[in-house]
């Protein structure tokens, strides 16, 4: 089978000719080059870089030189900015750009997350006219994000990283938003990445606990709406990209065709890739 991760971030190092606009969680590079040598270590065939927010805001311009470098092993989705009075023409260049699978909206303090804001359910909307999924962050919001998911029925909504709060160290209670997780299953629009779980664990790798609550969220979607992903880099300082990849490639709780679907099959057909 081919096993696509459904979220890595690339970036360089930072330089004066692409500066960094803020910090990010990982290490000081993961260039195209780094990031296709890691996946090459461990088996994983492609993946979808989700242009990083921290440091390039709404420029996804190197992650483009990255699917450029390696059309065969990425596709790209770019976050947008709800704002931006033209967001609809922002979104229908952007489905018109090669390589472009999807967009990315985030409810973050310091940006527009009122679900009732015209602006963002426009910026969603906008989304669903272009047929390109919204990657959607919405952990520790989740009342927020269904609100917002519900409103927008033409438009996929992918939910990010389980929409759950990932920390490190992990919360004392990291599964505890689950059941308002899987009430987003009755809408029909929602999609979800089960990407970074391994994060949730409360033991050693390879994380054996996050088995029952991953299954339950596989149950409620389907695994027809469900995607496996790494979230590397942003969890590498809780375990190696091979700890994220083997124990959903090694597992026993899944059958091989479940596990072909969730580790690429459907990712394959959310982002018609």
């Amino acid at each position: 089978m081919a096993i696509i991760d459904v979220q890595v971030h690339a970036y360089e190092h930072n330089h004066p000719g692409r500066p960094w606009i803020d910090k990010l969680h990982g290490p000081d590079s993961a260039n195209g080059q780094e990031m296709v040598a890691a996946m090459d270590a461990v088996g994983v065939d492609a993946a979808i870089i989700v242009s990083t927010f921290n440091l390039y805001r709404y420029d996804p311009s190197y992650a483009l030189e990255v699917y450029n470098t390696y059309p065969d092993r990425f596709r790209v989705v770019k976050p947008i900015d709800p704002t931006d009075p033209a967001i609809d023409d922002i979104v229908g260049d952007w489905a018109k750009t090669k390589g472009a699978v999807g967009v990315r909206l985030m409810l973050r303090n310091e940006m527009l997350s009122d679900p009732t804001d015209p602006r963002l359910n426009r910026a969603f909307a906008a989304a669903g006219k272009h047929a390109m999924p919204v990657n959607f962050l919405c952990w520790g919001r989740l009342d927020d994000g269904t609100e917002l998911v519900k409103r927008n029925p033409d438009t996929v909504i992918v939910i990010d990283h389980l929409g759950l709060l990932q920390t490190n160290p992990p919360a004392a209670d990291p599964w505890a938003d689950l059941p308002n997780v899987l009430a987003l299953a009755q809408y029909p629009n929602a999609r979800i990445k089960i990407s970074g779980a391994c994060t949730l664990s409360r033991q050693p790798f390879p994380y054996n606990d996050i088995w029952d609550p991953v299954l339950r969220v596989i149950d409620a979607f389907g695994i027809d709406r469900c995607m496996w992903g790494t979230d590397w880099t942003r969890t590498s300082g809780m375990l190696t990209y091979e700890q994220g990849v083997a124990p959903f490639r090694e597992t026993k709780r899944l059958s091989e065709s479940d596990k072909a679907k969730l580790m690429g099959g459907t990712l394959e057909k959310v982002y018609k890739w």
